[in-house]
């Protein structure tokens, strides 16, 4: 069966748009409710209980109260930019999704209809792209509200995205050293697999590349602006951090274009280093489309419908994760952030890059062919790497506690303390 073309895929890109953001935008209306019935479970209460059965209906009720509440503005604002905060922090991680391969291509009688938005050949490069935009929203949102604690939550946040999107995009370049190619269903089928030499390496790349998805999965997380890297908000210090000034349905944006970045974080961590829709020990669902239209495979409707369900879960289980993080972990402080980012992760992935594009050297003049031998060889390597990481890790010796310079070396003077004052002494 070869892919669509013409007006049928016209009509089919047209319903693919409007049913899968009209998903997206249930998930995450869906999402602010299992988070508070997550947070109830863990603190030992109920969470939303009274609208609709189970609570339900409480995010309908939630949408329809930032709708009717009164829209305010401070004086000093700056009203168009004002504006224009609330849909630069919510469009970028909805937009996002266009180019994210969902599930296995789906054969229909007018041609195979291949589950994306758009299959655009610079896909990986369109993620990174649309993903730097959300700061934009954020530091708008400081600077326009003329409010000194908005503009502190806008600089921290302007300052902890660029810093982690630079580790971010540093851990996907071992991916595509692997993959050789940007364009995401590449990606996926890489993680398949293949008969040897075709460019599949049969495992999901969180083995093989251990490392680089352990900072992928960090970087992610400091990049939604959520607890432990909250610091743009932090309510303790900065009353709300950058959207401290918005009120009704602009703060209700905000607050979607939160969790839409939340399930756009969990979607890429799939696509990247968990194999996407692959189902994991079956070999039925490996279908790959060529780029001259070849079909390797056997695409049926089924199994569209079973790799969109592993796709799903495998991105909502991280979701749950992210959450689970939220409500378990304290606020990073702000310099243990900056160090992580620039201190930690930045020296770590130039090495680790090297260190394995080196290996792939190694294998490829060895004359291993890409497939499970290949793969096995990489995970040893990893595994290796994240025994000594962990080792480091464990001993403070990366990110310092808060008593951290208040504790003596050994073989040192100790410190000098302050002298009391007389009227100190009581």
């Amino acid at each position: 069966m070869e892919p669509m073309t013409g007006t049928s895929f016209v009509v089919f890109t047209a319903l693919k748009v409007v049913l899968f953001f009209v998903l997206l935008l249930v998930f995450v209306a869906m999402s602010t409710y299992f988070e508070r019935k997550i947070a109830g479970f863990i603190q030992n209460r109920s969470g939303p209980n009274r609208v609709g059965p189970l609570g339900l209906l409480q995010v309908a009720a939630d949408g329809l109260k930032f709708i009717l509440k009164e829209e305010t503005e401070p004086g000093g604002a700056n009203k168009v930019f004002f504006f224009l905060a609330p849909v630069l922090a919510l469009v970028p991680a909805t937009v996002l999704f266009a180019v994210l391969p969902f599930a296995a291509p789906l054969p229909t009688r007018w041609g195979l209809v291949e589950m994306i938005v758009a299959d655009v050949p610079v896909g990986f490069l369109y993620v990174l792209a649309i993903a730097s935009l959300g700061v934009y929203g954020m530091v708008m949102a400081g600077w326009a509200s003329n409010s000194k604690y908005s503009f502190l939550g806008g600089l921290r946040g302007s300052a902890q995205m660029i810093s982690y999107e630079v580790a971010l995009a540093m851990s996907l370049v071992p991916v595509l050293m692997l993959v050789g190619n940007v364009a995401m269903p590449e990606i996926v089928s890489a993680q398949q697999r293949f008969a040897e030499g075709t460019g599949a390496y049969g495992a999901w790349f969180v083995l093989p590349l251990m490392v680089a998805g352990l900072i992928f999965v960090v970087s992610g997380v400091a990049e939604t602006g959520r607890v432990p890297f909250d610091l743009p908000e932090a309510e303790s210090e900065l009353v709300g951090g950058f959207h401290t000034e918005y009120s009704a349905m602009k703060f209700g944006m905000f607050f979607l274009g939160e969790y839409a970045h939340l399930i756009t974080t969990a979607a890429l961590i799939t696509i990247f280093f968990l194999g996407g829709w692959d189902i994991p020990f079956w070999e039925g669902d490996n279908i790959r489309v060529l780029a001259d239209g070849t079909v390797i495979g056997e695409p049926a409707w089924w199994k569209t419908l079973l790799t969109l369900g592993s796709f799903t879960v495998k991105s909502l289980a991280l979701v749950l994760f992210f959450m689970w993080l939220r409500w378990t972990i304290p606020r990073f402080r702000y310099d243990q952030l900056m160090d992580l980012g620039w201190k930690v992760f930045i020296p770590l992935l130039m090495g680790y890059i090297m260190l394995m594009g080196l290996a792939m050297y190694l294998l490829d003049s060895w004359g291993i062919p890409s497939g499970l031998k290949y793969s096995a060889a990489l995970i040893g390597l990893n595994v290796v790497l994240m025994v000594i990481l962990v080792w480091v890790v464990d001993r403070g010796s990366v990110v310092k506690g808060a008593t951290a310079r208040t504790r003596r070396a050994p073989g040192t003077a100790p410190a000098r303390k302050r002298p009391v004052a007389p009227n100190e002494a009581d």
